[in-house]
């Protein structure tokens, strides 16, 4: 049995609040990376069109023998893909690769705001909805003008917002936002991509202080702010460790200290302006 906690999103569907991301794992690796974390507990599975690995990842979760309503999947539409008409196609696409009569969670994955077309795509996961496709959908990158214009401009509120946020990029702002609105916050890159975040003397002091990983340390503050989180590996024991993060609490103390990490440090693209395919 899985003990990861899950929370309801606006439409009443469940959603684990710790999930599998498989961003980077090539697809020949991702079956082995999927039936790995769902042998380890996980029971939420984040892919994406573009990552190119949706086949493998379907292959794992055929491989773990486990129900296909246990498990809660995720993909995504590429940008080369935005338009109605594009967008349903792409989505046959990642079903027929995934090996699956329907997805759990469909998002947008970038607003491309100098395109002018994610409100038309938006409106194709509407269609996907209504069809009892995916259980939910959502977008990912939006700022919060993106997703007030397409609270204007559609009917189904977003069930969540994927978006960066790690300490150094804590997103209150759009946090904030969203739980104003009843959208569900989940974190990519939840661990700042490895690149010096767990080498803060914050977070070292604080493992060393619970016995715990810097890395488990970051996923405990991420699930106690409520916010949904994919940490990604391939390497089996970081699996294991990754899911390790229900045996302890952060304080008062610890929150504030990872909370002084802060510092607006954007490592990805920036959705007012990314624009690629």
């Amino acid at each position: 049995m899985s003990n990861v906690p899950s929370i309801a999103l606006n439409n009443g569907v469940r959603m684990p609040q710790l999930g599998f991301g498989v961003w980077q794992i090539p697809d020949d690796e991702a079956a082995a990376a999927v039936t790995t974390a769902l042998e380890a507990g996980y029971r939420s599975i984040d892919t994406a069109a573009v990552y190119g690995n949706e086949a493998g990842t379907g292959a794992g979760i055929t491989r773990s023998g486990l129900p296909r309503e246990d498990i809660f999947v995720t993909t995504k539409v590429w940008n080369s893909d935005h338009g109605y008409d594009a967008t349903l196609r792409a989505f046959d696409t990642s079903l027929a690769k995934l090996g699956l009569s329907y997805v759990d969670l469909y998002l947008v994955h970038w607003p491309l705001p100098r395109r002018d077309r994610y409100v038309e795509t938006y409106r194709a996961l509407e269609k996907i909805l209504q069809d009892g496709r995916a259980r939910a959908i959502g977008v990912s990158n939006f700022l919060p003008d993106h997703l007030t214009r397409l609270m204007d401009e559609t009917s189904v509120v977003p069930a969540v917002n994927q978006i960066e946020l790690h300490p150094w990029f804590q997103q209150a702002a759009s946090r904030a936002f969203h739980a104003e609105h009843g959208i569900a916050t989940e974190a990519w890159s939840p661990l700042g991509q490895g690149k010096g975040l767990l080498d803060e003397p914050v977070l070292t002091r604080l493992a060393e202080r619970h016995g715990r990983t810097p890395a488990q340390i970051v996923l405990r503050w991420h699930l106690q702010l409520g916010n949904v989180v994919i940490p990604k590996s391939a390497n089996p024991a970081r699996i294991k460790e990754n899911f390790d993060v229900f045996g302890f609490d952060l304080d008062a103390d610890d929150l504030a200290a990872l909370a002084s990490l802060d510092s607006t440090r954007r490592l990805g693209a920036d959705p007012a302006t990314a624009d690629f395919v």
